[in-house]
């Protein structure tokens, strides 16, 4: 099966005005990416689970600087879809949208976007157009030491399992869900660094 990539990374550039602070590539440090076993914050320990998705937070500028995103960064839907679903995680809201995709099983693609803060008016049975923004990224700092990020997960789920029964249990379930690379869905261009990065350097400085 082909799906066609999303320009989720056009959207999000542009909505953002990344552009304009000279945004040249996403750069993914150790325990950022799909399947990774390693956090990416605090003391890069090992994760419950394997990373169920893929983390934007860093990107390189045209001079080579290494920047962050923000709080209240606009997330933008991967593809057209109907919001599935919403609930509270760990850092803010999980927001599932099932798209007009499915695989050889009938199961459904979804994207799945984690510690959000969704914009008003979002519930659940609405329908959204590629590009259109879903939420914004909430402010962590206030549960742990993390920055900023839009988490992006990627999955195929049975058309029948009940959507207000969606957890990230569920997710992690290999019985019920098969979890894809989301960068194999998203046109973009990105760097991968070798190197662990202390998340604590890019923290404002304290008063």
């Amino acid at each position: 099966m082909t799906i066609e990539k999303s320009r989720f990374h056009q959207f999000i550039i542009k909505q953002n005005n990344f552009d304009r602070l000279g945004f040249e590539n996403w750069v993914f440090y150790p325990g950022m990416l799909f399947n990774d076993h390693h956090k990416w914050w605090s003391d890069a320990g090992i994760r419950r689970q394997p990373h169920e998705g893929v983390d934007f937070c860093f990107y390189r500028d045209t001079t080579g600087g290494i920047r962050t995103i923000g709080y209240k960064t606009k997330i933008p839907a991967l593809y057209d879809g109907r919001v599935a679903h919403i609930h509270d995680d760990f850092l803010g809201k999980s927001i599932y949208v099932q798209h007009n995709t499915y695989d050889e099983r009938g199961h459904a693609l979804f994207t799945i976007y984690g510690h959000t803060i969704p914009v008003n008016g979002l519930n659940t049975g609405d329908m959204v157009s590629e590009g259109n923004i879903l939420a914004t990224t909430a402010n962590v700092r206030e549960h742990a030491r993390i920055l900023p990020h839009v988490h992006i997960t990627v999955a195929w789920i049975p058309v029948s399992f009940p959507h207000e029964r969606l957890t990230w249990k569920m997710i992690n379930a290999p019985q019920i869900t098969t979890l894809c690379n989301p960068l194999e869905f998203i046109d973009c261009k990105f760097t991968v660094e070798r190197e662990w990065v202390d998340p604590e350097d890019y923290f404002p400085a304290k008063d």
